[in-house]
Order: C-alpha cells, then sequence, then structure tokens
C-alpha cells in the first residue's frame, strides 16, 4: 500500500509500505495491505513504518527515528488519517 504523511511544513513521506502503526483517540491500532477504508483522528504518540526499505528527503530525515532496516517511527502531536483505494494519507501536526 501507498503511505503518504503530510504535515503544514512539507510532504514528511510517500512510499510503498508493508504497515502503519498510529496513535488513535481510542488506542494504537494497524493499517495492513488492502485494509478496509476509514477516516480517524490521531492523538499524541509515534506513528511505526515498517517497509522493505526507505528513502527520506534530507530536509526530513531528522524528524524520522530509525528502529531497524524495516522499522521507522515519526513523534506526533495530532492528526488525522485516511484509508481508502490502498492508500493511507496521513495529515499530521
Amino acid at each position: 500500500m501507498i503511505l503518504e504523511i503530510v504535515s503544514p511544513e512539507a510532504k514528511l513521506f510517500s512510499a510503498q509500505v508493508t504497515s502503519v502503526t498510529l496513535p488513535g483517540v481510542n488506542g494504537s491500532f494497524q493499517i495492513l495491505n488492502n485494509h478496509a477504508p476509514v477516516v480517524s483522528i490521531l492523538e499524541k504518540g509515534e506513528v511505526k513504518i515498517t517497509a522493505s526499505s526507505f528513502t527520506f528527503d534530507k530536509e526530513v530525515a531528522a524528524k524520522f527515528t530509525k528502529l531497524d532496516d524495516q522499522n521507522y517511527t515519526l513523534s506526533i502531536n495530532s492528526g488525522t488519517i485516511e484509508m481508502k483505494d490502498n492508500k493511507v494519507i496521513v495529515l499530521v501536526d
């Protein structure tokens, strides 16, 4: 599935991923390939991204924390997520 993470300042990430785990207002939840459509509000926490490879623009690379070769996290204060047609769009603060 395609994951796009966008902040008011810039597009932080856009790539093919295996899964994304998000801090929802009712608890953390994971989205996998071919997930049902969903819209949700996010709260302060960590967005965990799992993919076979990662490339980041130099301007935003420092915002991400590497856990291992296939997992990175991004700290957010709040946000909104939409999953539709195997594309996840995350708007973050």
